[in-house]
């Protein structure tokens, strides 16, 4: 199971409780409104932070893969052609 998974579980889980709670307590109608809504604000607030940053790590291996990916086809076109040197040379 991956991270991102277990995070979204959790998020969702800390949702449900939350609301659980609210709903339970000994409030009017109007206040619980206010509270969910309240709540429901602080959670978009940090989830969206939360997809920001993720967004921008992701930029950031995804950079760091392409360019291990280059540096490697580099290394093995320069092996590959320097092994069909050593294999023309030795005929």
């Amino acid at each position: 199971m991956s991270k991102g998974r277990i995070a979204l579980g959790a998020v969702i889980g800390a949702a449900a409780g939350l609301v659980a709670g609210i709903l339970t307590a000994p409030k009017s109608g109007k206040e619980t409104r206010a509270d969910i809504k309240a709540k429901a604000s602080d959670v978009k607030t940090k989830a969206t932070a939360k997809a920001t940053q993720a967004k921008a790590k992701a930029t950031i291996v995804k950079k760091d893969v392409e360019a291990k990916a280059k540096d490697l086809k580099s290394r093995t076109e320069r092996a590959v052609d320097g092994a069909k040197k050593g294999f023309n040379s030795t005929k």
